[in-house]
């Protein structure tokens, strides 16, 4: 997510910030089930359940929800990763997951959202979050003989929101999971306070200083109680940068942002986001060298918006036309489309489903 901030750099290591951000830096989901933005979906066919992900010495429940439409035989799989952020939740996909599978075609398609390690209702071990650990669990995710994506991965789609696109992309590059196409919505690669400040190292070291801080037992929650963990805060985020229309930013979807804020070890994964360390590439040349990675390989659709911030709207049109992109298509919204605008999100998503299948 784009990041705006008054960041003071000083020969000491300390830190002076008021932030903006653009979806609360660091946090999750409830599990209680919110249906927001299209309440006249069926979600009778919703089913929730955990995946228990072993990385080094760690088990890691994994939070993951089901849609299946009127028929669940002769299916193809959807697999819809949320866009990492601080608040990142599955409930992002909801309403285009319910969308897509409710649909009558000549493909039925059955939906899995999946919540990050870290984020969102899975657990939030301390571990040392970074791009390779965000990678190596999707890869697991998708082939794990036990997982619940039961098909081949030549009948899987993927869609991913901002880094999780990326990251998506990084791994087909690597030949680690072969989805039969790829939609990246609203896609990033730098974290916010890299894409605002850099990355030379007098600001790698404030980035660590920052990180290690609020990582920190108690000074930890301190900082982000008054960075990210406050209603306030998050409303800001959401009206300034998440969301394009601040109308659309209501008490609920606050409220139950501010409850992932709120967990236990819910500021971990965030800090690593924040940042820069959840970012899988370093630069714009690097970005577009993924994407071109994919001609003639996997269809890639790109989902840019319109009201995306400066910085991130910048990256998003450097792919427009851009070698190893199918298609380019631009939506209402700002880094967060499928959430606020859904069904407009869902009838492009489903629109490229029919032409590669």
């Amino acid at each position: 997510m784009a990041f705006s901030a008054t960041f003071y750099t000083c020969s000491s290591p300390s830190f002076a910030f008021s932030c903006k951000t653009q979806r609360p830096i660091f946090a999750q989901i409830s599990k209680s089930l919110v249906v927001r933005a299209s309440t006249a979906l069926d979600y009778s066919n919703l089913s929730t359940s955990s995946w228990q992900w072993k990385f080094k010495d760690n088990k890691i429940n994994i939070y993951y929800e089901e849609h299946e439409g009127k028929s669940s035989d002769s299916s193809k799989n959807i697999l819809l990763v949320p866009t990492i952020s601080d608040v990142s939740t599955v409930e992002e996909w909801r309403s285009v997951a319910r969308d897509i599978v409710q649909r009558d075609g000549k493909v039925n398609w059955c939906a899995t959202i999946v919540d990050w390690p870290g984020l969102g209702d899975s657990d939030r071990p301390k571990i040392d979050y970074n791009a390779d650990v965000m990678e190596k669990f999707l890869v697991d995710f998708i082939n794990a003989p036990d997982g619940p994506i039961s098909s081949s991965d030549d009948d899987l789609v993927v869609f991913g929101g901002g880094h999780a696109a990326t990251i998506t992309i990084r791994a087909v590059k690597k030949g680690l999971v072969k989805p039969k196409a790829i939609a990246a919505v609203a896609p990033t690669w730098a974290g916010p306070l890299p894409i605002v400040f850099g990355r030379d190292s007098s600001m790698e070291t404030r980035y660590g200083l920052l990180r290690g801080t609020l990582r920190a037992p108690a000074v930890g929650w301190m900082m982000y109680n008054v960075l990210v963990s406050n209603e306030k805060a998050i409303e800001s985020q959401y009206k300034s940068h998440v969301y394009a229309n601040p109308e659309n930013v209501t008490p609920g979807i606050i409220e139950s942002r501010f409850v992932l804020t709120k967990r236990k070890g819910a500021r971990y994964a965030p800090a690593a986001f924040l940042t820069g360390l959840l970012d899988p590439v370093q630069s714009r040349e690097e970005f577009l060298e993924l994407f071109a990675q994919m001609e003639g390989k996997v269809p890639v659709l790109v989902v840019s918006t319109e009201g995306s911030p400066k910085r991130s709207k910048a990256e998003m049109e450097a792919l427009r036309g851009a070698k190893g992109v199918s298609k380019f298509v631009e939506v209402p919204g700002a880094l967060l489309p499928q959430e606020e605008y859904p069904l407009t999100v869902a009838a492009e998503l489903y629109q490229f489903l029919q032409e590669n299948f």
